[in-house]
């Protein structure tokens, strides 16, 4: 960040060519230091724009309804943000998608059952949008599978990675994934509001973006100005606007530290044992004070984070921030833990089940509101 800001003071408008990572293939360079934690080609990656932005430009180029096949394939447990994207995208199809979104139910609230995606797969189906690991619960999805079964139905598929992607190895490529979006500011510790990165398989390259914006251009043109678009024959074609460089400015830093760290192979062998340890402590120390785990256990069927379930979830995160251990709520009654493997330690895992002991058992969370608060 404090060379970004050097250079743009000492540089001005010419650290788009000679800074010491030009701002005018930022998009890419990052995209590219991305690729091996999704499992894609350096060209598939692009590193830009926002979640929801991305996902509007990627779903309104996938989306062809025609004939039978108008429906959007979801489920009922993804982040909502993508839910309203994909009912904006029918409707500007003038659909209505009480009719043409098809949200597979769970069966035991906390989880999906992959037959049932499977069998809603029909060719009513124009489209397939599913979350990598489910944001409550932590239940990693088999997104091969999933990516064969949609592929052998034609059917675009597409995934959301937010709360997989760093957290999980990833082979988009090989699964002949059709595109996916990421944040940059999970797992991936560009820090608040950093940049999105997107996926798209390189069989689509070439293909004019619904979307288009003047940094998808192809670039060794993109200065002419020219009034016909000409897209990028990368991923970066999907690039809308001119990059965010102080916002893209960590991911430098951050990605450089998953590269040393040996990528995902070894973070996800680490990660899996940070998990293991704190569900061998919950079972033995919180359940009995009345936890229960809302994330599957076997290792093939969750991602980096687990999900504690208690009636007073509320004050009981409440009571871990006041002794400066952070935690996250999902209504109704989760609090998701998510050891980073890069740094977070085995210690700070029994430290934090012995302060939810200490909580329960004083009943030190009751000194605080029930009501959650406007950012949780």
């Amino acid at each position: 960040m404090q060379q970004a800001l050097s250079e743009w003071r000492d540089l001005g408008i010419d650290g788009w060519t000679e800074a010491q990572r030009p701002w005018f293939t930022t998009a890419e360079e990052l995209g590219a230091l991305q690729a091996p934690l999704v499992g894609a080609l350096p060209e598939e990656v692009v590193v830009t724009g926002t979640t929801t932005v991305n996902l509007h430009a990627l779903a309104a180029t996938f989306y062809r309804p025609s004939g039978r096949r108008t429906k959007i394939l979801a489920d009922e447990l993804n982040f909502p943000s993508d839910i309203y994207a994909l009912q904006s995208l029918l409707q500007l199809h003038g659909l209505n998608p009480a009719d043409h979104l098809i949200l597979v139910p769970s069966q035991d609230g906390q989880t999906l059952a992959e037959e049932d995606l499977i069998q809603a797969m029909t060719d009513e189906v124009a489209l397939i949008l599913l979350p990598g690991v489910l944001y409550r619960s932590g239940q990693l999805l088999d997104m091969g599978r999933l990516a064969v079964e949609a592929n052998a139905r034609s059917i675009p598929f597409g995934l959301d990675l937010c709360h997989s992607a760093g957290a999980v190895p990833h082979q988009l490529h090989d699964w002949g994934v059709d595109f996916a979006f990421w944040c940059g500011y999970k797992y991936l510790n560009g820090g608040p509001g950093a940049p999105a990165g997107l996926f798209v398989h390189e069989r689509h390259h070439g293909r004019t973006p619904a979307l288009s914006g003047w940094f998808g251009y192809e670039k060794s043109r993109q200065f002419d100005m020219s009034l016909q678009f000409e897209p990028a024959p990368t991923a970066g074609a999907w690039q809308i606007s001119t990059p965010s460089i102080l916002a893209s400015a960590p991911l430098w830093g951050a990605l450089r530290l998953f590269h040393e760290a040996g990528g995902m192979g070894p973070l996800r062998e680490r990660s899996l044992r940070l998990t293991d340890f704190l569900i061998e402590l919950t079972n033995d120390q919180l359940v009995p004070l009345g936890f229960t785990m809302g994330t599957p256990l076997a290792s093939t069927q969750r991602g980096g984070h687990i999900s504690l379930e208690h009636p007073a979830a509320v004050q009981i995160a409440k009571a871990l921030k006041q002794r400066r251990i952070i935690p996250d709520f999902r209504k109704p009654n989760v609090i998701r833990l998510a050891p980073a493997p890069l740094y977070n330690t085995f210690e700070e895992l029994w430290l934090t089940v012995q302060a939810l002991v200490e909580i329960i058992t004083s009943g030190e969370h009751h000194a605080f509101s029930a009501e959650r608060n406007p950012v949780a």
